[in-house]
């Protein structure tokens, strides 16, 4: 019995029961992983977002965090609500129409053998199945709605009051389960030093190459602006393939409305655009990060989309550089 007692009370087999622990936790809430996902998102980006304009106003004048987090957070449900009343219907009717066209333009051009090339490629990878997929993702606005105004409800009640939040959580490290909450606390920081920041500079890529991009099709007269800003954007915050997911819809609305020329000159701003986040804003944003290998971010986002479907590709990679932070792998270039 004492070396039952000796064997759980190394911190390392603690540490594994741990993540034991939080696996089935996980597991058991794998229903509301949208929920903690966006949960975790929004109070990390608005956190951080919270303490930089508090910084940069109060080299000016002194102001309270509570008041600069009560003014975003209003402006943020502000901007929700003109946006799903002045652009919501017209965002949802242009990407349903965006979809259907491009399947009856696949669908009809039986004589064209590049478009029956691509036709066939595509039907590989059953894409009939993912475009499906994006039209319920969108019919169920509603439902998306309801979880992202609770998200932000909570996010803001947690970010009002974090002070009081840590200081009640830090009584659980004199209770009984003390050794729960010091594995809590040492894997919480490690998240969010890595998944978050990981995640934060996505989004800040995401952004950088959705108004790039959206700026270059508008020039070259593209169709369906406000579905592609969403299309785009949500690709983006995927690493490496999201390039190449979105340049297929773009390429066949190019083709369809100026054959292959427009279609060379889109692959060329694409490329551009890909050459200016690589090459300066990537080691900007990266530069405490390591850089995984072409071969290494494609395993990950197989697996990761295999296991967590959609969510997979987007905080596969966030996840795997926490694993690294967890493992001690050096990460400095």
């Amino acid at each position: 019995m004492e070396a039952l007692r000796t064997f759980f009370a190394q911190s390392i087999v603690k540490r594994v029961l741990f993540l034991m622990l939080v696996l089935l936790l996980l597991y058991s809430l794998r229903h509301m992983l949208n929920l903690l996902l966006l949960l975790f998102l929004v109070t990390f980006v608005m956190g951080r977002l919270e303490g930089f304009v508090t910084k940069k106003i109060s080299r000016i004048f002194p102001i309270s965090p509570t008041v600069v987090n009560v003014i975003l957070y209003l402006l943020l449900i502000s901007s929700l609500i003109f946006g799903i009343f002045n652009y919501a219907p017209k965002i949802v009717n242009q990407v349903v129409d965006m979809i259907n066209n491009i399947n009856r333009f696949l669908n009809s051009s039986k004589n064209d053998e590049t478009l029956q090339m691509l036709t066939n490629a595509l039907d590989k990878i059953d894409y009939q199945k993912y475009l499906g997929s994006a039209v319920d993702y969108i019919m169920k606005l509603g439902k998306w709605l309801e979880i992202i105004l609770f998200v932000i409800l909570l996010s803001f009640f947690y970010l009002l009051q974090k002070n009081k939040v840590d200081q009640f959580t830090e009584k659980f490290r004199k209770s009984k389960i003390g050794w729960v909450y010091s594995e809590f606390n040492y894997f919480g920081r490690k998240f969010t030093s890595s998944f978050g920041k990981v995640i934060e500079v996505q989004l800040l890529i995401a952004v950088f190459n959705t108004v790039l991009t959206i700026i270059g099709l508008w020039i070259m007269g593209f169709p369906y602006l406000f579905a592609l800003t969403i299309m785009v954007f949500l690709f983006s915050l995927i690493p490496v393939a999201g390039v190449i997911i979105s340049f297929i819809p773009i390429g066949i609305i190019a083709y369809q409305i100026g054959s292959l020329s427009l279609v060379v000159w889109t692959i060329v701003m694409i490329l551009v655009i890909h050459g200016i986040e690589t090459y300066f804003l990537n080691p900007k944003l990266y530069a405490h990060k390591t850089k995984l290998p072409m071969f290494y971010t494609f395993i990950i986002l197989i697996f990761s989309q295999h296991y967590m479907g959609i969510w997979g590709l987007i905080i596969g990679i966030p996840i795997f550089m926490f694993l690294l932070d967890v493992l001690e792998v050096e990460q400095s270039e």
